[in-house]
């Protein structure tokens, strides 16, 4: 075997991730999934961190873990990507309340930055090559425009191609 063939299957994962990664809103979701998570890191703090307790105590566990839930899937299911990131928002903004501030402010900016993103995030569309005219006759880069044609607009067909 030539090292040729040994370099291609190196350079295919990466395109391959790429490709995978561009089709879905990545970042938006972990940074979702990270707020959710780090909400739940601070119920767990000890008695005398804990700023708010109260009835809402199943809220405080229910809203960082949908956002995490929110935030997976966002990265598995991006056709459902303002749904997610609609939520997420709200959910970063409920946070408030029930989950002592937010997860201390850092898991309710993480939520509703990665909610942000998800929301403006847009799925990559490959361009098409431009298409160049064929002209019927060669070239002739030393003949002068005609006068006329100068002031006139450049005329386009765009008529649809009949059928046979």
């Amino acid at each position: 075997m030539s090292a040729g063939q040994h370099a291609a299957p190196a350079a295919r994962p990466a395109g391959r991730w790429r490709r995978w990664r561009r089709a879905r809103p990545l970042t938006a979701g972990v940074l979702v999934a990270l707020g959710g998570a780090e909400m739940l890191v601070t119920l767990r703090a000890p008695l005398g961190v804990l700023l708010h307790v109260g009835p809402q105590g199943l809220a405080a566990y229910l809203v960082p873990a949908i956002l995490v839930l929110c935030g997976v899937l966002l990265v598995a299911t991006p056709q459902q990507r303002v749904f997610y990131a609609l939520l997420s928002l709200l959910l970063g903004l409920v946070s408030w309340l029930t989950s002592n501030l937010g997860g201390f402010l850092v898991g309710m900016l993480l939520a509703l930055v990665g909610g942000a993103l998800a929301f403006a995030w847009t799925p990559h569309k490959h361009r098409a090559a431009p298409a160049t005219p064929a002209t019927s006759e060669p070239a002739d880069d030393t003949a002068a425009p005609e006068p006329a044609a100068l002031d006139a607009p450049p005329t386009h067909d765009t008529s649809p191609a009949g059928r046979d």
